[in-house]
């Protein structure tokens, strides 16, 4: 099995370091949007509304 060449090995770090100085500048920039962005994608998504159904809040509950 070959080895890889240099080239490609500074290409791979090169790209890594890109993405790390962006995540820094974007964890920098706006820290609160951050934790908002963190949360929001751990939030379970709203339930569907539901209709009212036959039994509607019209009727005294006592007359039910």
């Amino acid at each position: 099995m070959s080895q890889p060449s240099i080239e490609t090995l500074l290409i791979v770090a090169g790209v890594v370091l890109a993405l790390v100085v962006l995540v820094a500048v974007l964890l920098l920039r706006d820290p609160a949007a951050t934790t908002r962005r963190i949360e929001a994608a751990f939030r379970r998504p709203p339930k569907p509304p539901r209709s009212a159904g036959d039994e509607q809040y019209y009727r005294p509950y006592w007359s039910r």
